[in-house]
């Protein structure tokens, strides 16, 4: 005899015999009622929560270097983590999550597969692209159609101008990466810094962040040199890089090197003994192995397990994306776009992200608040924001572009109309 029969009977049988006929009637029906409507609660289908993942597959110049390469799964194993960890709180939620995915190298196909997704239902999207293919599919939907994360594209106009009010970014900008090492920077006093650059267009954007943080916080660019070589470093760091570091004094030497042609010849070869910085040397990162405290080395270690391989940045911002969906899902019990970006954007959202601080989005240009790591190949040097930089809101608005520098309309007030 299950419960619900067991409840059925007793009721009953309290009324046999004392109550009229009608009223025993009605109590029966009553009874099955209850019976039928929490059956149907206990059995009903799991919420389904379908999320794709578009990657657009880039070959690689070739480089001057031998630079370890980014491991081709870059982004889809953090996504693929963030799925499990969904699932293994969803289901006592009654909620299950599927990750949808396709990687190309032809722009189109992603596009034509997005239409599909979305006729068939799939409105949450993480896209693992540059800025120009981001934006031209986010092109092909209004705003209330899907919602896009973007754990691709460190691009500053992304968050300053041309920001969209169905994009959310989880990859911190390259003006949070290079604010959070222009403070540690300041921190230290090493103020007057040596730029160097190199020629590719992501070198430039790099280069031109590090001059706004200097600004920012009142470091000098007391020279700037742009690297111009195509030699073979291998064999002639040791006579090549002291004599084009040759210039007055400087505390350090800040590079832009995004792919590694010939930063990581710079260090201990430069003309002056100074620390190197950027995107070699002292590296500000959302994400890398040596980051082990506040939980950190358990989500290392089952990412590890799944991937064979460490977590970087652009897998953490795909897993952080997951889980920014998994924790609005719970909250809200809402699957549509609308309703999770409202989540999401609201001063209530708080994501756990194994950083020393709640995480939450901004409003006004939808990217993911969060602590930056300044790292070396093996060890955490410090994390910012430094102690010392306060902000009215919030120290971690003093990365990137806070809500006075942005040129984009507050994407809550957006989602609320």
């Amino acid at each position: 005899m299950n419960s619900y029969t067991a409840h059925h009977r007793t009721v009953t049988h309290r009324f046999r015999g004392s109550a009229p006929a009608a009223l025993r009637f009605a109590l029966f029906w009553l009874s099955l009622l209850l019976m039928v409507g929490l059956s149907s609660q206990a059995f009903s289908a799991d919420l389904q929560i379908r999320i794709g993942y578009l990657e657009l597959i880039k070959e690689r110049p070739p480089l001057l270097s031998n630079v370890l390469p980014e491991p081709e799964d870059s982004g889809l194993q953090g996504a693929l983590l963030g799925m499990k960890d969904n699932n293994a709180g969803g289901r006592f939620l009654g909620q299950k999550f599927e990750l949808l995915e396709t990687r190309s190298q032809q722009l189109g196909e992603l596009i034509e597969q997005a239409r599909r997704w979305q006729n068939e239902g799939v409105e949450l999207l993480l896209l693992n692209m540059d800025a120009e293919a981001l934006l031209d599919l986010a092109g092909q939907f209004s705003p209330d159609q899907v919602l896009l994360f973007n754990v691709g594209s460190a691009d500053n106009a992304l968050r300053r101008g041309q920001c969209l009010p169905n994009l959310l970014h989880t990859l911190p900008s390259r003006a949070m990466l290079t604010d959070a090492l222009a403070q540690w920077m300041k921190a230290k006093r090493l103020t007057d810094w040596m730029l160097i650059e190199g020629a590719r267009p992501g070198d430039k954007a790099y280069a031109d962040s590090l001059r706004r943080s200097a600004k920012r916080f009142g470091a000098k660019i007391v020279e700037k040199k742009q690297w111009s070589f195509d030699t073979d470093l291998r064999r002639s760091a040791q006579r090549e890089v002291p004599l084009f570091t040759q210039s007055e004094d400087y505390d350090a030497v800040l590079v832009a090197d995004e792919l590694g042609d010939f930063g990581e010849f710079l260090l201990y070869n430069t003309w002056l003994p100074r620390p190197v910085a950027g995107t070699q040397g002292l590296r500000p990162v959302a994400w890398h192995r040596v980051v082990e405290q506040w939980g950190a080395a358990q989500l290392q270690k089952r990412f590890d397990k799944q991937a064979g391989r460490w977590m970087n940045s652009h897998d953490y911002a795909a897993w952080a994306a997951i889980r920014s969906i998994g924790e609005a899902v719970a909250n809200s019990g809402k699957i549509d776009p609308i309703s999770i970006r409202r989540q999401l954007l609201s001063e209530q959202f708080q994501l756990a992200g194994f950083k020393g601080r709640k995480l939450s989005y901004r409003s006004w240009n939808g990217q993911l608040r969060q602590p930056i790591a300044l790292v070396h190949p093996r060890a955490l040097v410090s994390q910012s924001p430094q102690e010392g930089f306060l902000h009215p809101v919030t120290e971690l608005d003093t990365l990137g572009y806070d809500r006075r520098e942005s040129q984009c309309p507050d994407l809550l007030a957006a989602a609320d109309h």
